[in-house]
């Protein structure tokens, strides 16, 4: 049986050990550019404090041994990033310029106001745990905790075909694409390796008022 829950500021180094892990193993993007654990966990450290301040973030445990499988991070999309983020270092830059050119093409047109979308954006869940259901139940719980905080829409930037699929089984849609064989950054190509994953998508659900 698993448990779903609000992350709460003493589940800090579970969370960020947890999606450690599960990115520098399994995230296309990040192992593209050779993320560490020690790195990725610094940039989940960073947005703890928000998290928790936020309480719109989910953390699976197994009912049986307590233990954290999985986890969702989420924020409100119109929060600002934490202070910090231009200090991890230059591998995390190919990343974060291709995720927000997804996030810059969405927001033409729009305005983003706080209270108004969730941005779900780092989902993890241990290895043993896989295929599972654990993903979907933290979307799904984050979802209903987030519409019954009256957010009324939902983002996310799916990076690999399996997470795209978890999204897509939660109703979210594709909104913006972007290729991993053509981007470029300071004019390399830094995504060559994962050409076969296609691309980030940034997809999003509209949310029961």
């Amino acid at each position: 049986m698993i448990k779903f829950s609000t992350y709460r500021a003493s589940e800090a180094d579970e969370l960020a050990g947890l999606l450690a892990e599960a990115f520098t193993r399994r995230d296309p993007p990040a192992v593209a550019v050779g993320l560490t654990l020690p790195e990725f966990e610094s940039f989940v450290r960073l947005l703890c404090p928000k998290a928790a301040a936020q309480e719109l973030t989910i953390v699976a445990r197994s009912a049986e041994t307590g233990e954290m499988i999985g986890a969702l991070l989420t924020e409100d999309w119109a929060s600002p990033a934490p202070e910090g983020m231009d200090r991890l270092g230059p591998k995390f830059d190919p990343i974060f310029d291709i995720l927000g050119q997804l996030d810059a093409d969405y927001r033409v047109g729009r305005t983003v106001r706080e209270g108004d979308t969730l941005h779900l954006f780092l989902l993890g869940v241990t290895q043993h745990f896989a295929g599972r259901g654990v993903a979907q139940g933290l979307v799904a719980t984050c979802l209903a905790h987030g519409a019954a905080r009256k957010y009324r829409a939902a983002i996310t930037e799916a990076t690999s075909k399996t997470s795209q699929h978890v999204f897509r089984k939660q109703g979210f849609v594709e909104r913006v694409r972007r290729s991993y064989q053509d981007h470029r950054f300071d004019g390399r190509n830094f995504f060559a390796a994962i050409a076969d994953q296609g691309g980030p998508i940034l997809m999003e659900k509209q949310l029961a008022p």
